[in-house]
């Protein structure tokens, strides 16, 4: 029988588009964690089971001490990196995508970010929140459970707000900032593109 922490697995860690991951000496990444593209880990990070940091055309940069938790998604874009800075919690199940998070934030279970959005130093985004695209939320601010953050400077709303988070959302682009197309583009030019996108993974290779 192997001792407590003897037994040898390793990370999926990907090569993609001529990028491979980057993991600090005193990082640790869960064995079935995966890391792909140009994934950077600082100090003391970590990345713990099922999470997955993808850089797809961009990077994902994580600070030191800062903890990915189990099945999270990262997602990093040419157009929007990914950084999540020092001392920060990304809670299980979490979805990150193309966001700037600081120092110190806390990020709860399910808490979805999307592309562009910023949120400020020591921040709060609690149980299923939601950051809208390019949404900037203050430093020390709190989106409570199940709320929605919207705009720049973000208002907060409860969800049942649809009316008010619309006349917010809509300017803010969700298709074009995401997609790259406008809102009434076909869905078949709008999945073609992320299948084109999607295809460059075709040619990643996983590292030793």
């Amino acid at each position: 029988m192997l001792a407590v922490g003897s037994w040898q697995s390793v990370p999926m860690l990907i090569e993609h588009r001529g990028s491979a991951p980057q993991v600090h000496p005193s990082a640790y990444v869960a064995p079935t964690a995966v890391l792909c593209g140009a994934v950077h880990l600082g100090p003391d990070a970590r990345v713990l089971f099922g999470a997955v940091l993808t850089a797809e055309d961009g990077e994902i940069r994580v600070g030191a001490r800062s903890v990915v938790m189990e099945n999270a998604l990262v997602r990093g874009r040419a157009r929007h990196p990914s950084i999540i800075g020092d001392d920060v919690l990304v809670g299980p199940h979490a979805h990150l995508n193309g966001v700037r998070v600081g120092n110190g934030c806390f990020l709860a279970t399910g808490a979805a970010l999307f592309p562009g959005s910023v949120v400020g130093a020591g921040a709060e985004v609690r149980i299923h929140g939601v950051v809208q695209v390019n949404t900037v939320l203050p430093p020390g601010a709190t989106v409570p459970i199940g709320w929605v953050a919207v705009g720049d400077p973000a208002g907060i709303y409860p969800p049942d707000q649809h009316e008010q988070i619309w006349s917010v959302q809509e300017s803010l682009d969700f298709p074009g900032t995401v997609y790259g197309v406008a809102r009434d583009t076909p869905a078949t030019e709008r999945m073609s593109r992320q299948v084109t996108w999607f295809a460059a993974h075709l040619d990643d290779r996983q590292v030793d």
